[in-house]
């Protein structure tokens, strides 16, 4: 199993591969299941996850910089801080295990530098360790956090201006990103129900009527609703964020909805699932044919006349005014998802937020021209990022003049700690989803 994560993580490190994908072809490719799946995860995920503290406590322990060393024999010994440092793995057999993946995988003549320094490395506890490689708090709180809960300094700092606040909820939001989350699966309304997932298995959600949570995790493809596309896997906070834009008040038509930013189309599948309720059509836009294929996957089981169409959403097609609900859950820098993907925090930098920004906002700006009087846009990020939520919407409403911000919060029925709106921000450590932002556009 150790072969395995250690092969993931280098696909990972070496080739830029996602860990979600690259672990479960791996997984199936060996037919591991049960304990050695849930083991060899934990050895992915959690290495990914922490890598920046395990880098400052390796420093500390070889005799040379970190960037002297081949990116192989790194990630060997990443791998063994984790066993080390996070799980419980007794550390002799941690060490030893190493040593012979060492051999197998870089040669027998590195096998000794990586016993020499998981040795030392296990000779202290992770907190000692981290009071020894960390700044202290008190002189320096975002260093020490960044160290202590494995996040680059530029994202606490995010996360410290979206919450304004340096102080113990900042610490409680980078905990719950580094726990790893919940299966989520949704019901599709008119073609599954919560109890159906109930039945196989799954308990209710707090907040989304549509949703539950596997327990255990497990392989929600053996839930026969969701192997047929009634239903399917998807965070809470995306299904409340599609949710309220459904059950915006709305006067007059209400039969043409778009989703301008589509794949993989987890959202459109239940918007489409909704308005089929309703008599409402939903135009799904994504301007990769792969994704788009996604979208039209995950619309396979939903009845009527839905489309799935590939195209920039930046230029629109259609006429304008031609919607009457617009969703633009538009690419970001998925800031809110780290805990499902634990390699994107290492990946993203600050100068990500700032080349995103224009492409967001023409795309806020093409789906209020889409929209009709009187309807209304939910623009949506996975993330937190002050300068990708509400600085986007300010923007894009100052230059337009025909378009006002609505109090999002009353479509949230139930869901406390929204603070002082009109726009809403859910968070891991409050509301247990992705950090999911929305706010609720009405064109004039």
């Amino acid at each position: 199993m150790r072969q395995v994560a250690y092969k993931v993580i280098r696909q990972v490190t070496a080739e830029d591969g996602y860990a979600n994908l690259v672990l479960n072809k791996a997984l199936r490719d060996q037919r591991l299941g049960g304990r050695d799946a849930a083991f060899c995860t934990e050895l992915v995920h959690g290495t990914l996850r922490w890598q920046g503290t395990y880098d400052a406590i390796l420093a500390r322990s070889v005799s040379r910089p970190l960037t002297d060393l081949d990116p192989e024999l790194l990630d060997l010994l990443r791998l063994g801080a984790h066993q080390l440092l996070r799980m419980r793995v007794d550390s002799y057999a941690a060490v030893n295990e190493m040593v012979t993946l060492t051999r197998s995988e870089v040669g027998q003549s590195r096998s000794g530098l990586v016993n020499a320094v998981l040795r030392k490395v296990s000779q202290k506890s992770f907190d000692q360790w981290i009071t020894t490689v960390a700044p202290h708090s008190d002189d320096d709180l975002f260093g020490y956090l960044s160290i202590a809960k494995a996040h680059p300094r530029w994202i606490v700092e995010a996360f410290a201006d979206a919450l304004q606040t340096d102080g113990y909820e900042l610490d409680d939001l980078l905990d719950a990103d580094n726990e790893p989350p919940r299966v989520t699966l949704v019901a599709r309304p008119g073609l599954a129900e919560v109890d159906d997932l109930v039945e196989a298995g799954a308990t209710r959600a707090r907040w989304s009527p549509y949703a539950a949570v596997l327990q255990g995790g497990g392989d929600p493809g053996r839930i026969s609703a969701v192997s047929s596309g009634r239903a399917g896997v998807q965070d809470e906070g995306s299904q409340l964020v599609a949710t309220a834009l459904a059950t915006a008040p709305l006067e007059g038509t209400d039969a043409k909805w778009l989703d301008l930013c589509a794949g993989p189309g987890g959202k459109s599948a239940l918007l489409a699932a909704i308005g089929s309720q309703r008599d409402a059509l939903l135009t799904a836009v994504e301007p990769l044919p792969h994704r788009a294929e996604l979208v039209r996957a995950n619309l396979r089981a939903v009845p009527g006349d839905h489309r799935v169409l590939v195209g920039d959403g930046t230029k629109p097609t259609w006429p304008e005014g031609s919607y009457d609900r617009v969703l633009a859950d538009v690419p970001c820098s998925g800031l809110g998802a780290l805990r499902r993907r634990p390699e994107a925090r290492w990946r993203r930098t600050a100068k990500d937020v700032e080349e995103l920004r224009p492409l967001q906002e023409r795309l806020l700006d093409s789906a209020i021209t889409s929209v009709r009087k009187g309807g209304v846009v939910a623009y949506v990020t996975c993330t937190p990022h002050p300068m990708e939520t509400r600085a986007v919407v300010d923007t894009v409403l100052a230059q337009r003049g025909d378009a006002v911000l609505e109090d999002a919060r009353p479509l949230f029925p139930g869901v406390p700690s929204l603070d002082g709106g009109p726009d809403v921000q859910l968070w891991p450590h409050l509301h247990g989803t992705d950090a999911m932002y929305l706010a609720l556009i009405r064109r004039t």
